[in-house]
Parts: C-alpha cells; sequence; structure tokens
C-alpha cells in the first residue's frame, strides 16, 4: 500500500515467479541506507499461495540480506516454522511473536469529541518531537535504532493523539511501514477517560479515508487491548500476525529484541 504512495521507506517486491507467482517477499531496496541492527527498518512482509515456493524463494541467494538483523512478518501458520529451518540452517538465532490479527470494519461515526477540539485536553496528531516518549513507553523500543523508526513512521504516516494543557501526548497510536496500526497507548494516570478506544476508531477512520486498510494485531496477555478492542467491534481475524526477529550470531549479544 505504501510503495505506490511515494514509497517512503524505500520497499521492493519480490516474486518467485511471474506472471503466475505463488511466493511474494517485500523488503528494503538494496540501495537504501541501513543499519545492520535495524530489525525495525529492516523488515520483510510475505505472502505465498505454495509453501514450497515460500522456502525456494527464501533459499536463494540474495532475497535476503542474512548478515543483518532483520524481522520477517506475515499471517500464514507455516511461516514459521519454514523461515525458522533456513535461519536455523544458517546459524541465526531467531525469536518469534505470535499476536491476534484484527482489522476494523468503516468507521462511519466517532464517540463525541466536542470537548477535545478546541481546549485541552485535545485530539491532534504526533510530531516527530513526540518520538522519544514513545520510544521510552513502548515494550518492543527503549532503544536507538527505534527511536529513529518511530520518527520515520511520525514523519511518513498518518498518527492519532490526544494532548494535555501543556501540549504533551497522553494517548496515541501510530501506523507502521505495512499500514498497520500499532504502539496504541495511554499514560497509566490519563487511563479510563475513553482516550484509547477515541484515539482507534479516530486513526482507523483516517486510514480508510486514504484508502489503507485498518489493521493491527494484538498479543495474547493483553487482555485491556482486548477488551477494549471487542468494545469497539473490531474483527478478531481467524489467522494470526507472526513476526520474527532474526539475528546472525556476529550480533547476538547486542540490541534489544
Amino acid at each position: 500500500m505504501n510503495i505506490n504512495r511515494g514509497n517512503p521507506f524505500q520497499k521492493e517486491v519480490v516474486l518467485d515467479s511471474w506472471p503466475d507467482f505463488k511466493a511474494v517477499i517485500t523488503r528494503r531496496q538494496k540501495e537504501a541506507e541501513t543499519d545492520n541492527l535495524d530489525h525495525y527498518t529492516n523488515a520483510y512482509a510475505v505472502f505465498y499461495k505454495d509453501v514450497r515456493a515460500y522456502r525456494r524463494l527464501l533459499a536463494e541467494s540474495d532475497v535476503i540480506n542474512w548478515d543483518q538483523v532483520f524481522q520477517i512478518q506475515g499471517l500464514q501458520s507455516e511461516l514459521c516454522d519454514v523461515t525458522k529451518a533456513v535461519a536455523s540452517s544458517r546459524q541465526l538465532d531467531v525469536h518469534l511473536t505470535s499476536s491476534k490479527a484484527i482489522c476494523f470494519s468503516p468507521v462511519s461515526t466517532l464517540p463525541d469529541t466536542s470537548l477535545l477540539t478546541s481546549s485541552p485536553p485535545r485530539l491532534t496528531h504526533l510530531s516527530v518531537a513526540d518520538a522519544d516518549l514513545l520510544n521510552r513507553t513502548w515494550s518492543r523500543g527503549g532503544n536507538e535504532q527505534c527511536l529513529r523508526y518511530i520518527a520515520n513512521l511520525i514523519s511518513c504516516f498518518p498518527s492519532v493523539c490526544v494532548r494535555d494543557d501543556k501540549g504533551n501526548p497522553v494517548s496515541w497510536s501510530i501506523t507502521d511501514q505495512f499500514a498497520t496500526m500499532c504502539h496504541s497507548y495511554t499514560l497509566p494516570e490519563h487511563r479510563r477517560k475513553g482516550y484509547s478506544q477515541l484515539v482507534a476508531l479516530t486513526l482507523a477512520r483516517k486510514l480508510q479515508s486514504r484508502g489503507f486498510p485498518s489493521q493491527g494485531n494484538v498479543l495474547n496477555d493483553n487482555t485491556a487491548s482486548i477488551s477494549l478492542l471487542k468494545g469497539i467491534r473490531a474483527e478478531f481475524l481467524p489467522c494470526r500476525f507472526h513476526r520474527l526477529i532474526l539475528t546472525p550470531v556476529a550480533f547476538s549479544g547486542g540490541g534489544q529484541l
């Protein structure tokens, strides 16, 4: 969805064959500047009609950059075992996270926002200056690579936040490089005010109005978010979202997953 909209993350698509393809991998363009420890940006998304075609594509020498820390993500069940097998043959460590996949139906109405448009707290969007706060509060963050990644996401893709009377974000959600809603978070002292629901629905509507899907994922043990999503009638999909972070032996002692 982002490649034909300016391609801000410098992505390209690799197919096993054309025009009758059976496996697709999106990746960073080889000429793009990379940080070998940045698995946030060094990201591949996978879809296949035939898992054997995915295995063959993955095994080709020039499709994946195996010399850096990176992630592979997708929604199909065989993705994990096939990726782990190929990574093991190359002596890479693999860290797997599997989440519930969700999507939003078309959002036609929002909760009453009249109190959030003209005076604090105020419904608005994030700025790059907010990246440090998001890095510190994200369970997947807290490092230099994530800080840079979040700043890039804020610069390139839709976001929504509620700001307090000092202009500081207290609740927010952002969109990642695959048009997925992520890092939805409300500061503890501002919870139970309806902000999370408002932010989620507003961002979903904003994405839909621009022709993007409104999709996301949530960990099994995140009961508060699951309850929220059920309350706003998000659809829990029958598939699961899988993210594998792969680390070469040379980097296995550094960086956070």
